[in-house]
């Protein structure tokens, strides 16, 4: 889809809405532990303000009840990192309710190149319903609509859609992260250089279920690590120990077999594993390869996997990755998910790949392996990547401004 973006309309003097996607982790004390969303946002943010636009930024935050203020899924912490990011830029936050007077207020008063971040939409239940009256009322703050939240471009929240449906005839624009999210996922999908991989991991098969139909004779191989490999194994007839498994998909997994084996695409599974008792440190491990004994769980892919996912890596051309391939959160089962990023960035620098990288786990294990920067493009939206993996297409998006 080629939309219209924020850049490419007139904001001086203007009222521009922008819906971003702050929802960022916070730990026990209210600080933000990871700000990757915050920051991929300031290029549309600057675009406004350095243009001397009015800007009003609406986002959620977690998942609160939808009765009213929360302190804990308040936005603050947000604004405060955002002002710290603007050094020298007013940042408003008027508390408790992006409807309430004083919101209203800031919103009045904004010159031009000062924002207003409104407080977490979600204390009203009616933006997850998409409620018209109350994309009404928050359309009504904006001369300009704006949309820079890939995050939540899958769902249909009143900010989301029913605001800019409410805002027809005025600009309904994408924002820069939305249109670079867009272009990477849309063009490796649509025309990848190949060898095209695709890598999926994560707990579930359920939740990948539709990609891996999408991707079938689309890429040239799927390379399936995590928990959601033992139904695929389950479903073969292995023995997968104490290892997770989605019994109620085994039938789903036996169909994906089926039409890999009949198709252009190689799925390859994992052939060993790295396993314990229980998911910590300490535990003991085994590797085992084909069975996993009874009260073992496999908790990485195996050495010899490992391997011979990278030597498949290593000669992609394009590689989409969602999923971490063990619990890479606790050592030593992070080491599978560690050297199959280190494969993807050899591919990336060495042999010019394209590489993109999707879902909260899986950027969230980059970062941490600190090879975040060595990717082609690391996805700030989980569930509305893989929804792109599953071929679909997103109402918030076809509302916006045809370029």
């Amino acid at each position: 889809m080629h939309k219209k973006t924020i850049d490419q309309v007139d904001v001086a003097g203007k009222r521009v809405l922008m819906r971003v996607d702050f929802n960022v982790p916070l730990d026990d004390s209210g600080t933000i532990t990871d700000d990757r969303r915050i920051r991929h946002s300031l290029p549309s943010i600057k675009s406004v303000i350095d243009r001397g636009g009015k800007l009003i930024l609406m986002s959620h935050l977690g998942r609160p009840d939808g009765d009213g203020y929360e302190a804990d899924f308040s936005l603050k912490p947000a604004a405060d990192r955002l002002t710290e990011l603007l050094d020298g830029v007013k940042v408003s936050f008027p508390s408790n309710d992006c409807l309430s007077s004083d919101s209203a207020a800031a919103v009045k008063s904004l010159n031009n190149g000062e924002i207003v971040l409104l407080e977490n939409l979600r204390f009203h239940d009616k933006e997850q319903k998409g409620d018209g009256v109350f994309a009404a009322k928050l359309a009504a703050y904006g001369d300009i609509y704006c949309n820079d939240a890939f995050g939540t471009a899958h769902r249909n929240d009143a900010s989301m859609l029913a605001v800019p449906n409410t805002m027809h005839g005025k600009p309904r624009v994408a924002g820069l992260l939305l249109q670079k999210e867009l272009k990477f996922l849309g063009e490796a999908l649509a025309e990848p250089a190949r060898p095209f991989v695709a890598v999926l991991g994560g707990a579930k098969v359920s939740d990948k279920i539709g990609a891996l139909h999408n991707l079938m004779n689309k890429v040239d191989s799927i390379l399936v690590g995590g928990a959601m490999a033992y139904t695929f194994l389950k479903a073969l007839g292995h023995e997968i120990g104490s290892s997770m498994v989605q019994l109620g998909m085994l039938k789903k997994a036996q169909e994906i077999i089926d039409a890999a084996a009949s198709s252009n695409t190689d799925l390859v599974l994992p052939s060993d594993h790295v396993c314990g008792k229980q998911i910590t440190r300490m535990t003991p491990v085994e590797v085992f390869t084909e069975n996993i004994s009874e009260g073992w769980m496999g908790l990485d892919i195996g050495p010899k996997t490992t391997g011979r996912f990278a030597e498949i890596i290593h000669d992609a051309k394009t590689v989409v990755w969602n999923g971490p391939m063990g619990v890479f959160e606790t050592q030593p089962f992070d080491v599978g998910t560690k050297q199959v990023a280190e494969a993807i960035v050899f591919a990336t620098e060495k042999e010019g790949a394209t590489s993109i990288v999707g879902g909260g786990d899986t950027a969230a294990a980059i970062q941490r392996f600190g090879l975040s920067e060595k990717m082609s493009h690391v996805s700030t939206g989980g569930g509305a990547s893989v929804e792109m993996l599953e071929g679909k297409s997103f109402d918030s998006v076809r509302v916006l401004d045809d370029a």
